[in-house]
């Protein structure tokens, strides 16, 4: 059976909308919560940013439920101050915390004045910045240099068991790469064909058992019309080549080259009905391919909305 999570989109909507939606998750059934972490929003249109980690605490203690969030270590973060925190949550809320790790994108890290490195540069600080706050985590006391530098950091505040540090990929290669260190993966849906690829690559880079999250982009509400404009409102900006959502870095740069998305691109990338039977069929498809985690992310408006209806006649046939 998987498990499914409510995705709390922090460029979307404000820290208090999230947290007021919390109890609602829960009650729906909803198995998860999993939170986004930015700086910026993708575009003007979706217009918030709050900081994840400070939100993460108020909703863990609202509910019962486990929580994962994705982050970019060496920019924004040192990997001392994620472990920090992760160790913080995990501390607080045993067993109800993993922590989600990518390489970025320049939206976000841009900020700190340093130069945008290159893949493989970023490659290289996603897996030491994961060595490292594994170890903390661990209780080790870190001194390295490398991509990353870390000098005499020690947790004293640590959890009785460390999260889960599960890492994120949208090329097989990445995926494949990620198989020898991660602790699952993180992708984005895709047609099932080349799903099945980055799944393969995963498990041959050394990732099989390990468990696999999928974040699914749809947009539900009570007209097909009304999901798609949604849809095409809200996340126009993220149907860009992936290439392109990595390099640009202002909210503004994203709505100029999304000017000309259409409905047609939007109905290509973003899984859109209002019938909650397809949505089923949909997220049966890429469970049945071995995914365990399936994040839901609604990307329009209509949250609450997409909470109660999945709630009554989607998630109980996921049982």
């Amino acid at each position: 059976m998987a498990i499914t999570c409510y995705h709390a989109s922090h460029e979307q909507f404000s820290p208090a909308e999230l947290l007021g939606w919390m109890k609602l998750v829960e009650a729906a059934g909803f198995d998860a919560v999993h939170s986004s972490d930015h700086f910026y929003p993708w575009g003007e249109r979706q217009g918030q940013s709050g900081f994840s980690f400070a939100w993460l605490g108020a909703a863990m203690q609202a509910t019962q439920l486990p929580f994962g969030m994705i982050c970019a270590p060496g920019g924004r973060y040192h990997p001392a101050v994620i472990a920090q925190a992760a160790a913080t949550l995990a501390q607080m809320f045993p067993d109800r915390f993993w922590l989600e790790l990518g390489s970025g994108e320049a939206l976000n890290e841009h900020i700190t004045g340093e130069p945008w490195p290159d893949k493989d540069t970023r490659n290289k600080i996603l897996y030491e910045s994961a060595q490292i706050i594994k170890r903390l985590l661990n209780g080790e006391t870190i001194t390295h240099e490398g991509a990353v530098t870390i000098k005499d950091a020690k947790l004293y505040t640590r959890p009785r068991s460390a999260p889960p540090i599960i890492a994120a990929a949208v090329t097989e290669q990445t995926a494949e790469w990620l198989g020898s260190w991660a602790e699952g993966l993180i992708t984005i849906h895709k047609p099932l064909d080349k799903m099945k690829a980055t799944i393969d690559a995963f498990h041959r880079g050394g990732g099989k058992g390990k468990p696999l999250y999928l974040k699914m982009q749809l947009s539900y509400a009570r007209t097909y019309e009304e999901a798609l404009s949604g849809a095409l409102d809200q996340w126009r900006t993220n149907v860009l080549p992936s290439e392109k959502l990595q390099e640009m870095y202002l909210p503004q740069h994203f709505d100029a080259a999304a000017r000309d998305i259409t409905a047609k691109d939007i109905e290509k990338m973003v899984l859109v009905s209002e019938d909650p039977a397809k949505h089923v069929a949909w997220i049966k498809q890429y469970i049945e391919l071995g995914f365990d985690h399936i994040v839901l992310h609604n990307v329009n408006r209509q949250q609450e909305l997409f909470i109660k209806d999945f709630g009554e006649q989607v998630l109980p046939k996921l049982k």
